[in-house]
């Protein structure tokens, strides 16, 4: 089968079945997480033959454990959404006794049968994605990948044994690993990996950092009865969000008794006959069953020997490619996390698939990083698309119009929850268009995947004020917003008529 490539930005010329017969493989991928899987399949569906290497499953990720999935169905997204599920029914429970039911006693609550599920499900996951890959033709391998030249990849097997071969392209899709801070005492504390299967649930838990992983944790362990301290360096956790829905967030996870401490980080861990003894910067100290560093994560990129066959990586590891996903070395790709890009499970996907479709489908295609949604997974939701006031004021060329709503959820005034739901549209005064979208609130993910499909479209306010709510609901409240809360001028962009 003819295949077209992209060679110096342009489409090559398809290259013949002689060529291609050199080769064990015409594509061959490193790592079976949801980008390297998704490169496999739609490649094989293009006519490719495709192998793909992946470590053993374990549920806690290693230097030589993993599993097909990778961390999103593994020990990512998926796991903590279930957590968060579990989690959430605490709140169910006091909120359901205004509405009539009677719970009398203590709801007793089994961590272990929650582990137990959970587990069962990523098992049940992993066996899917295999199947899937076997069924769209692809051979797997069990093993560490590494690159020996531009067309080989040696593959080490659980037993230790080196298998090489041979293709005409290779996919890396290894993503990322959750990092430690270099204080001491770090080997006390656990990462996102070792949190999301605890033996046991921590009754004081100290989590240090500020981004999503950090408040979901937070969200989880206080749900399911834990006392929660979150420490981070700014004034506000979620740094990069918008700075209104970050102060929204960081009222709602005190309001469900979270202890925040802005502007304070970790200095020392040490282990006592009580627990973990934790020294602030400030010089205070605690005492807690577990604690999660959830500070970052890096590429997986260090045994890939990139260096040696001429693979650029950045100063944090993350391999460079161009707009196609294509490394510095022509015949060699890269999508998802380790090329530290936007770091999403879908993001991948969609790299993935532009791979596939640029490298064998003979239709070139650079992914589409506009008006990417996601969502936090606190209690309640956050959930974005677009750019946030602080974005959108950075790139105006216009002024900006600020529509907000803040409102007590139906459900709350009932259940007598002090905790409002806020929705935000950011608007360019000239155009009308809306150049961003967020929400804080039950179901926040829900509502704004459908708010997405409207700008990536172009929507307009006007689009919005002409749209029929669905009533009663907490999303009508994006189509009712016709009141203006601000407007703002663009800082330090002086007006002029050029």
């Amino acid at each position: 089968m003819a295949r077209k490539m992209l060679k110096d930005g342009e489409v090559a010329v398809a290259d013949g079945e002689g060529a291609e017969g050199s080769y064990d493989y015409d594509l061959f991928v490193i790592g079976a997480g949801s980008g390297g899987v998704r490169g496999s399949r739609t490649s094989a569906g293009f006519g490719a033959k495709v192998a793909i290497c992946e470590l053993p499953f374990h549920p806690i990720s290693s230097e030589w454990l993993g599993g097909h999935g990778g961390t999103c169905v593994i020990r990512g997204c998926v796991p903590k959404k279930i957590l968060v599920y579990g989690a959430s029914f605490r709140g169910e429970f006091e909120d359901s006794k205004q509405f009539g039911w009677e719970i009398n006693g203590d709801v007793n609550y089994n961590w272990k049968k929650l582990l137990e599920n959970k587990t069962q499900e990523i098992v049940r996951l992993n066996g899917i994605y295999k199947r899937i890959l076997g069924n769209s033709g692809v051979t797997m391998i069990e093993g560490a990948g590494s690159i020996i030249d531009a067309h080989t990849v040696e593959v080490t097997q659980p037993d230790g044994s080196k298998q090489r071969h041979t293709t005409k392209h290779i996919l890396i899709a290894t993503g990322s690993r959750a990092t430690r801070v270099n204080i001491p005492g770090k080997e006390l504390a656990v990462t996102s990996d070792e949190a999301l299967s605890l033996e046991e649930l921590p009754k004081r838990a100290v989590i240090l950092g500020g981004g999503y992983i950090a408040v979901e944790f937070a969200s989880i362990w206080r749900g399911l009865g834990a006392e929660v301290d979150l420490f981070y360096r700014k004034e506000l956790p979620l740094r990069g969000f918008d700075d209104e829905m970050r102060t929204i967030v960081a009222s709602n996870l005190e309001g469900r008794g979270i202890r925040l401490h802005p502007g304070t980080n970790l200095t020392e861990l040490s282990k006592t006959a009580d627990g973990i003894k934790v020294v602030t910067d400030k010089g205070d100290e605690l005492i807690a069953d577990v604690v999660l560093f959830a500070t970052g994560r890096a590429p997986n990129s260090n045994r890939l020997n990139l260096e040696a066959v001429g693979v650029e990586v950045d100063h944090v590891g993350a391999i460079k490619v161009d707009e196609y996903s294509r490394t510095s070395v022509p015949n060699i790709w890269a999508v998802g996390d380790v090329t530290n890009r936007i770091n999403l499970t879908p993001v991948a996907l969609m790299e993935a698939t532009c791979f596939s479709k640029t490298v064998f489908g003979g239709q070139p295609i650079k992914p589409d990083y506009k008006d990417v949604p996601c969502a936090v997974f606190c209690i309640p939701p956050l959930s974005v698309v677009g750019l946030s006031e602080q974005e959108a004021l950075e790139e105006a060329k216009n002024d900006i119009l600020v529509y907000t709503s803040s409102f007590n959820p139906m459900k709350n005034s009932i259940s007598k929850r002090q905790e409002k739901s806020v929705m935000k549209l950011v608007v360019d005064a000239e155009t009308d268009k809306v150049l961003g979208a967020a929400m804080s609130g039950p179901d926040a993910a829900e509502i704004m995947q459908g708010i997405a499909v409207a700008l990536k479209a172009g929507a307009t306010k006007a689009t919005f004020d002409s749209t029929v709510g669905i009533h009663p609901s907490a999303a009508e409240e994006f189509v009712t917003m016709r009141t203006l809360t601000r407007r703002v001028s663009p800082a330090s962009k002086p007006k002029t008529n050029l």
